[in-house]
Formats: C-alpha cells, sequence, structure tokens
C-alpha cells in the first residue's frame, strides 16, 4: 500500500477513503487510544511498515472533546504512544480544581489546559496549516449563536476560503480543540474572534455530535460540503470508536427525586449517551457492519438488518465499551469499580481506564475487519 502525505493529497480521488470518528469523554479518552493503538499494530502490520502511523491510513479524521485532541494531535502525524504518554501525564493538570470563588461556575481552570494544548498542538498551528496529514472536522457548540459547530480544514468548505475575513482556516487549532472541550461546568467556555466578531464556545458534547461518525460520513459525502467523496462498502470504510458508555439504570428513582439538582447533574450526561446511540445506529442502518456492540434488545446489533433494498454506504466498525458492572465483568475486567472509570475526570484511575481500552482491543478489534482497505 502506497502513501502519500499532507491533508492536501488525502484531497485526490482515490479507489477508496478511510475515516475515523472519536468521541468525547474527557479523561476516558485513554480507553480510546488503547483502541487506538491496537488499529496502529495492525496498519502496520497490513503495509509492513513498522514506523507507520494513523494518519497514514486514514484520510480524514472527526473527534469531539477528548476525541478533538486526539483526532488533532493524529493528524499532525505523531504516534499512538505520543498522544497516550501525553494523556498520561498532562491529565491531572488538564483537570486542575478552580479556585473557590470560581466553582460556582466551573470545576476547572483553563490555564494549564491550554498550556498543554499550546506544547502538543503548537501555539501558531492553524486549522488550515500545512502540517496537516489528513483532513480534519472538530465538532463544538456556539453558544453565542447556539448552534452546532463542526469545523474543517476541507479548503472548500463554504467558510474556508482565504479571501474571506472570517476564513476558519486561519483559526488556532489549540483555540478550536479548547472550545470542544469546554465542557459545562467542567471548564468555562472559550472566547473565539472569527473576523470582526467574538462567539463563545463550549463542548460538542452538548450537540448531538459527541459521537461525530455520522455526521463526518455527510461532510466527507454530501455535495454540500464541497467534497463528495463516493459512496459503497468497497469504497468508504468509517471507524468509529467510543470512550465507554455510562447508562445510568435507576430502578429506584422517584419522581419527586427529578427537581432542578437532579436535572443540572444528569441532562448533560443523558445527552452524551443518547448522542453516541443516535450516531451510532444511524452508521449501522446505511453500512455493512463488520464489529459494533448491541445497541438494545429490540434491534441487537443490526448487522444485516439495516434499511432494506438500500445498498450499503460505506464498511463501518464501532469499538466501545459499557462502564457498568456487567459490562466490565463481560470483559473479563470485572474487578474495575464502574465509579472509578465513569467520570470524565477521574485522573486518579488511568491505568484502570487504559485496562479497559486493551480488553475492549483484545476482545473485539480484529484484522479481519479491515480486510479489503
Amino acid at each position: 500500500m502506497k502513501f502519500t502525505t499532507g491533508f492536501r493529497s488525502k484531497l485526490q480521488p482515490a479507489a477508496q477513503k478511510k475515516l475515523l470518528a472519536l468521541d468525547g469523554g474527557g479523561i476516558r479518552g485513554v480507553i480510546t487510544l488503547e483502541v487506538l493503538d491496537s488499529i496502529e499494530r495492525i496498519v502496520r502490520a497490513k503495509v509492513g511498515r513498522p514506523d507507520a502511523v494513523l494518519s497514514d491510513y486514514f484520510d480524514y479524521m472527526a473527534g469531539t472533546s477528548t476525541g478533538a485532541i486526539i483526532a488533532s494531535c493524529l493528524a499532525l502525524g505523531k504516534t499512538v504512544e505520543e498522544v497516550r504518554s501525553f494523556y498520561v501525564e498532562s491529565g491531572p493538570d488538564m483537570f486542575t480544581r478552580a479556585g473557590i470563588l470560581r466553582r460556582f461556575h466551573y470545576k476547572f481552570e483553563q490555564e494549564k489546559l491550554t498550556a498543554r494544548l499550546h506544547r502538543v498542538l503548537g501555539e501558531h498551528t492553524t486549522l488550515g496549516s500545512e502540517n496537516r496529514q489528513t483532513l480534519l472536522m472538530l465538532v463544538m457548540r456556539n453558544a453565542t449563536t447556539d448552534s452546532p459547530w463542526p469545523v474543517s480544514n476541507n479548503p472548500a468548505a463554504a467558510f474556508n476560503q482565504r479571501t474571506q475575513e472570517n476564513c476558519n482556516l486561519q483559526l488556532p487549532l489549540w483555540q478550536l480543540v479548547r472550545a470542544s472541550t469546554a465542557a459545562p461546568t467542567y471548564f468555562p467556555p472559550e472566547t473565539v474572534k472569527i473576523g470582526s466578531d467574538e462567539f463563545l464556545f463550549e463542548d460538542g458534547a452538548v450537540t448531538m455530535y459527541n459521537n461525530p461518525a455520522f455526521q463526518l460520513f455527510v461532510m466527507a459525502t454530501a455535495e454540500a460540503y464541497n467534497l463528495s467523496w463516493p459512496v459503497g462498502e468497497e469504497k468508504l470504510l468509517l471507524v468509529s470508536v467510543g470512550t465507554g458508555l455510562c447508562p445510568h439504570a435507576d430502578a429506584q428513582l422517584r419522581a419527586g427525586e427529578m427537581n432542578l439538582l437532579y436535572n443540572a447533574g444528569s441532562i448533560p450526561a443523558a445527552l452524551m449517551y443518547a448522542a453516541q446511540v443516535q450516531q451510532d445506529s444511524l452508521c449501522r442502518m446505511f453500512a455493512d457492519v463488520r464489529a459494533g456492540c448491541e445497541l438494545d434488545r429490540e434491534i441487537g446489533d443490526v448487522r444485516d438488518k439495516g434499511i432494506p433494498a438500500t445498498n450499503k454506504m460505506f464498511t463501518y466498525m464501532r469499538y466501545n465499551a459499557e462502564l457498568t458492572e456487567q459490562g466490565l465483568a463481560d470483559l473479563g475486567i470485572g474487578d474495575i469499580r464502574p465509579k472509578d472509570v465513569q467520570p470524565l475526570d477521574s485522573t486518579d484511575h488511568i491505568a484502570d481506564m487504559q485496562r479497559v481500552g486493551r480488553a475492549v482491543a483484545e476482545r473485539i478489534v480484529a484484522m479481519s475487519h479491515f480486510e479489503g482497505f
């Protein structure tokens, strides 16, 4: 397999295109990284190159929140090990507690996270920098306009024309990533100047694209986004990696307990869960599904049970774990407590999260999934 470098080479026509979508989930991004490590080893074995990286193989990467950090690093040509080291070393610093007076607004300061993003992505790297090795899409929420904001470095996109004052390609990459990770109540929003206007951005996890997989497919293929890659199960591969499902079933819940505090604490997590499932299920309905756990008891894993009389539009794999007692036991790691690996800021349990990711990689990820690509 011959590789070409630089994101502009990914714009050229090819018999196949390969997409990688990464969910949000805070420090649980270390789960994603262990799965990606397994995929990187598969890529190296397939091509016979021990130094191959994921940006050699994938043409378009997308990420939300912690997935935006990982996708941006990988799109720069970094190895999974380099990104994993960044998470392990920087995780505690990225979740530095805010001062007491500020905790009414948010739990963590943004200064150390910003400094870490400067270091790993480059303070002067922009969305349109030529050192990108793949196309890249990041998701955030524009709180000023109350709209989801999936932004890419596709040079043909409507707001990526260099002659425009508000050209997105000129925006600092670290700032877009910081905006995508600005989880409400966790971090303050990010103010981004676009042309002569300023906008407040927060975490893309509070949009329906916390799992950006189907949106990535749409942006790669729909004419509206000016890329229009061909569809077909032999032409397009989409790999989606999650940070763990955390369904919070509570048979003892009573209506009187669902007060303002309950809803404030539970609705963001409920939205993240719903977004993961919705994007995943949409992908499965239109794809040849090679991997993916059961979505629910009614429809199962949807393998070979999508929309009939419709040609499959892409080949699809979804790698994720259920972070419940039963889910962890099914992975052979029942000694890990769900409460240790479910929180988005559980930096004291990074090693346990890595064990979850390795268990998913060992039990679910397979070279056969990538056959033909």
